[in-house]
Order: structure tokens, then sequence, then C-alpha cells
């Protein structure tokens, strides 16, 4: 028998205009490397971004509206089907900034280390710039990944967490009302991932989770430690 289910699917908008937001700002930040450590030309990789990003919000916006208006089993079958073909285009996305940033990280590494970089204010700037970026990006991912994504983040139909945060474990936490992170939290856990190398105050469950902080440090470790540390020797 149809039934409605109203808590099958967040509908909340905060969240999704965040990350937007943060997808934006990567794109802002790659046009505004000093040196060319680009795949291809300076524009491409955050052109493809953003013509990526707008037929995902439309089409998250349009299928939060099929959930607000849903009331049988059928209806909800079709927006956990669209749910799942947009996370898919979500993490592509994702995958594919990581790629960029990952390759500028690696192209300025190689300029380095074949004495090609240029001066040092550059490579601090830039150096700074790819660490940021890591951190926005990294956000991304975990707030795509957990739990089966945003949309079903905090419902009976989520899966097991892959962070755990230090608010599911208090003891007076509503049972009726459980705690749902947002995508601040999960930009605060890549922050702090990426500036201690290691977990802080969340601690990942999951393999998943695992690989994914130990490649954000990985980077993060890089960024700092190879690239930083020799702009400032040329600084000096």
């Amino acid at each position: 028998m149809d039934r409605p289910h109203p808590d099958r699917v967040r509908t909340s908008a905060l969240d999704f205009w965040l990350a937007r937001s943060a997808v934006a700002c990567v794109a802002a930040l790659q046009l505004l490397v000093v040196n060319d450590f680009s795949l291809g030309p300076r524009w491409l990789a955050p052109t493809l971004e953003l013509a990526l990003l707008v037929p995902l919000s439309a089409a998250t916006a349009w299928n939060q509206g099929r959930a607000r208006r849903a009331t049988t089993d059928a209806h909800w079958a079709e927006v956990h089907r669209h749910h799942r073909l947009i996370r898919r285009m979500a993490l592509f996305m994702t995958a594919l900034v990581t790629v960029t940033n990952t390759a500028a990280l690696a192209a300025l590494v190689h300029a380095l280390l074949n004495g090609k970089a240029a001066g040092g204010p550059t490579l601090l700037i830039d150096a700074l710039n790819i660490w940021g970026t890591n951190v926005v990006i990294f956000a991304l991912w975990f707030w795509t990944t957990d739990r089966g994504g945003a949309a079903l983040r905090g419902h009976p139909s989520a899966r097991d967490p892959d962070f755990l945060f230090p608010q599911m474990t208090l003891p007076q936490q509503d049972a009726a009302a459980p705690f749902v992170p947002g995508f601040v939290d999960y930009l605060f856990l890549a922050f702090t991932n990426a500036t201690a190398f290691s977990p802080t105050d969340t601690l990942p469950l999951t393999p998943r989770a695992k690989l994914l902080m130990m490649a954000e440090a990985l980077i993060s470790l890089l960024t700092v430690a190879l690239v930083a540390a020799r702009a400032v020797n040329i600084l000096a």
C-alpha cells in the first residue's frame, strides 16, 4: 500500500548552497594560480567544473522539489533513483577537481626539483593556493560520501556513518532527532586533517573514510613540507 515518507530525503537548501559555493571557490582558486601548473589552458578546468555545477545544481533542486511532493512508494523510488544519479555526477565532479589540483601540485614539485620554479613569493602563493584548494576538495569528498550523501544523511534509510563526530557520542543526544553533520562540519574536518596530518576530534570509521583522510594528509604534507619550505628558503 502506498504511504507517505516525509523523512526519506533531506531538502534543506543551506548545505547544498554551501557545497556549490565551495566548487565555485575551487574554480576561482585555480584561476588565481600564479605559475602555469594547470592541465591544459588555465581556464579549462574551472570551466569544466562550473559547466558540471550548473546542471548538477538544477538537478538537485528539481529532485528536492519532487521529494517534497512525493506521497507514494513509486514517487519515492523515482526520487531515490534520481538521487543516485545526481550523487554519481557529484562524485565525478569532485574527482575532476581532485585530479586537477593534484596535477598542479605535481607540476609545482617537479619545477622545484628541477630548479625551474619562479621566484620565492610566487611559489609561496601557489603553495598556499593548492593547500587551500585541497582542504575544500576533501570537504566535498567527505560531505558527498558520508552515509550515502547529503540528501539521505540522518534518516532511517541512511548507511552507517563513515565518520564519528563528537556530537554523536553525547549521552543527552535526542534519539528522535540525532545529530546530522553539515557541510561546515566536513570543512572543519578537512581543515584539521590538513593541518594536523591526522584525525583530531572526528574519527574515520570505514576504510573509505580512512583512505580519503590519508590522501588529504599526504597532499597537505607534500605542499607544506616541500613546496612551502622551499619557497621560504628562497625568500631567505
